[in-house]
């Protein structure tokens, strides 16, 4: 994989905080050179979170490269688990589909057979831009903002 600046996910946490200021009180995040995990509530990071991750390319297209996906996942252990969760998504597609986009997919996640994701996937991304760390978290602000008001409904 592709060297990723240290502290990029780092600055995208600070920026989707400053973001999403006053939204949300019980945001949680961790991040690591290829990704940052957000969640709410408890400490552990939960089943249902948001990620914005940088993924070889060929796991979901099949191309080389890399690739950055960004939005919710759900990673319960059973398919009927993460099944219901993304339907509860899914199901207030109007909510959200004007604001998230065309790209903003629903389904199966690229490698787990068992995952379910609604994100965007940006191919070949310049991570060395700087103003990639913004538009990263810019993105997954939109989502938080977006989805996790329909998740607590």
């Amino acid at each position: 994989m592709a060297i990723v600046e240290a502290g990029m996910f780092e600055e995208v946490g600070e920026i989707v905080r400053s973001l999403c200021a006053g939204a949300f009180d019980d945001l949680r995040m961790n991040t690591h050179r290829y990704g940052i995990k957000v969640w709410f509530g408890p400490e552990k990071p939960t089943r249902g979170h948001y990620e914005a991750q940088v993924l070889q390319r060929r796991k979901v297209d099949g191309k080389e490269g890399l690739c950055l996906e960004i939005g919710f996942h759900s990673e319960h252990r059973t398919l009927d688990e993460n099944e219901a969760e993304l339907k509860v998504l899914t199901a207030q597609e109007k909510k959200w589909r004007k604001q998230l986009g065309k790209e903003a997919t629903a389904g199966e996640f690229f490698d787990a057979d068992v995952w379910r994701r609604l994100s965007d996937v940006w191919f070949d991304p310049d991570l060395h831009d700087s103003e990639t760390p913004f538009e990263i978290a810019s993105r997954l602000a939109d989502y938080l903002l977006i989805l996790e008001p329909i998740r607590r409904s």
